[in-house]
């Protein structure tokens, strides 16, 4: 049976310390819960589910275990990468070593489950209207040379009949859509389906947009009524 592809981002799980997310807005009101009865009925256990960033509130790796053993007792093989709140996310090998089976971890590499091989970054703010501060412009550069890398290793490990995912936590453009140092990456390299998350609340943002070649969705929970986005 061929596995399936789902995705969701912004999770901010907080299992052994609860952080209330309701004063964020009527969405994250039982939206853990929500999630949950979703991706049971949903996911089968050959299936893909694609974690945006945004994961755990934990400060530290051993404060977030908890989180990560509770993702590890939902159905399918799970993708994870980087968000902004990511504090406890230090070296990859550590991140690694803490991981449960069937969770998997993505930085600078690629990772090929099936008929899929997944790569991305986490991306960083862009320079929209005014200029980045420096130490937010070097953040800039960098995750565009990690966006390289991880393309760069999906490529070698894919054939023909692969379809390659590309994850991020910021979305790759700015509220107009408009073209980025990320989208041309992601565009030149053909990569035909882009997940991504970190938008929340309020804001004016489409949950599919196509440009080009390339399809993108927005997966932040709270966006998509706590429920798996079918990735086709």
């Amino acid at each position: 049976m061929r596995s399936r592809l789902f995705a969701i981002s912004d999770l901010h799980l907080s299992i052994n310390n609860p952080k209330p997310m309701d004063i964020f807005g009527g969405n994250w009101q039982d939206y853990l819960q929500k999630i949950k009865n979703d991706w049971d009925k949903k996911v089968r256990d050959n299936d893909i589910v694609v974690i945006a960033g945004d994961i755990s509130w934990a400060m530290t790796l051993e404060n977030a275990i908890p989180d990560l053993q509770f993702l590890s007792t939902l159905k399918g093989h799970k993708i994870i990468i980087k968000g902004n709140h990511d504090y406890w996310w230090g070296t990859i090998s550590n991140v690694r070593k803490s991981l449960p089976k069937k969770l998997y971890a993505l930085q600078n590499d690629s990772l090929r489950i099936g008929k899929y091989v997944f790569c991305g970054s986490r991306g960083w703010m862009l320079p929209d209207k005014k200029s980045l501060s420096e130490q937010d412009n070097k953040i800039y550069q960098r995750e565009q040379i990690r966006l390289k890398m991880s393309i760069d290793s999906a490529k070698k490990i894919s054939n023909k009949k692969d379809k390659l995912v590309c994850i991020m936590h910021y979305p790759p453009f700015n509220s107009k859509l408009e073209e980025s140092e990320f989208t041309k990456i992601i565009e030149d390299n053909d990569i035909k389906i882009v997940i991504y998350g970190h938008l929340h609340g309020k804001s004016k943002s489409t949950l599919i947009t196509k440009r080009k070649k390339t399809t993108y969705y927005l997966t932040s929970c709270d966006k998509v009524n706590n429920t798996l986005v079918r990735i086709k």
